[in-house]
């Protein structure tokens, strides 16, 4: 193989630009051109693809987001759409193709291996919601960047004597909410794998305030429920003012975490080796330590494992 093409879909994550950095630069040692696709699948629609070299990835690794774009494409999303998108890619010499993303795009991978351009998939998102593999790419520094806020809530929240509902991203998956509600020491934590009983929440505010506790912090998934409902409810029955904060997009930027370099940097090395060798639907993953992978078809099906034990310690050390 001596063309391969790179792109990000979906949501941005950070260390994206890491598992690109190392694509590029293990293909040019390897004596093998590679072009980036601007904006995801609708950049590739439009053909909006260029050379790389060295230096396009000099001084990234420590940057967030991708610096090729990310964007969703309709068109794509469609058989005669990706048909037109491997053809494209045939136009532009490009024989196989990384797609750095989460679910969407790895199903779009594959359907660019059906019809003959090798693709091999990198998971970068932070929900951490792909079932494969034990850790996606951005998911650490999303933890980081959760746990910071709550540590800043926590300090006016005690000046205030208030309650704070922190909604969090993750959609269907609730290891956001959890890792980082138990590193920033959460009093509750709602995930959408578990039913949660308001009542419950109620008697942990109450026992707290009785033993001179000043605030009750409570990470919420996205999707689970309105948070503006849920602390009007706390409020009425509890008389603890109740606030909340939607972190929003703030938790996909900031510089990548050391482990979010790594895991980017080797899945990003890795994925060129697996189309040197002529291979395709492939998706990489962290799996007890090391990278591994698996077919897209296996990737996109295996449900994420929530980890009850640490759902059950989060628990165990907010009473």
């Amino acid at each position: 193989m001596k063309t391969i093409g790179i792109l990000t879909s979906g949501g941005d994550a950070p260390g994206m630009n890491s598992a690109i950095r190392g694509a590029v630069r293990t293909a040019l040692n390897k004596s093998m051109r590679i072009k980036g696709v601007r904006n995801g699948y609708d950049g590739l629609m439009k053909g909006d693809i260029y050379e790389m070299n060295i230096s396009s990835v000099a001084d990234i690794i420590h940057k967030g987001g991708t610096i090729l774009g990310t964007a969703r494409s309709l068109e794509f999303q469609t058989p005669e759409g990706q048909k037109r998108g491997a053809q494209i890619l045939a136009d532009y010499g490009i024989e196989g193709l990384i797609v750095i993303g989460g679910d969407g795009s790895f199903k779009g991978a594959k359907a660019l291996s059906d019809l003959g351009i090798k693709t091999i998939g990198i998971p970068g998102t932070i929900d951490n919601d792909m079932g494969y593999t034990d850790y996606t790419i951005g998911f650490f520094t999303a933890i980081e960047t959760v746990s910071d806020a709550i540590g800043k809530l926590r300090d006016t929240s005690s000046s205030h004597g208030r309650a704070v509902v922190i909604e969090v991203m993750g959609r269907n998956c609730g290891d956001l909410a959890l890792y980082s509600g138990l590193a920033g020491g959460a009093e509750s934590i709602i995930v959408p794998e578990h039913k949660f009983s308001i009542n419950e929440i109620i008697a942990k505010m109450e026992h707290g305030r009785k033993r001179g506790k000043l605030h009750h912090l409570i990470t919420l998934a996205e999707g689970v429920g309105d948070p503006y409902a849920l602390a009007n409810e706390l409020e009425e029955k509890t008389g603890i003012e109740t606030k909340v904060t939607v972190l929003g997009h703030v938790q996909r930027g900031g510089s990548p975490s050391a482990v979010d370099r790594l895991l980017g940097s080797a899945m990003g090395s890795r994925a060129v080796d697996l189309l040197a060798e002529e291979k395709t639907g492939l998706a990489i993953g962290y799996v007890n330590g090391k990278i591994i992978e698996v077919s897209i078809e296996e990737a996109t099906s295996v449900k994420s494992v929530f980890d009850e034990n640490l759902y059950d310690l989060a628990n165990s050390l907010s009473r």
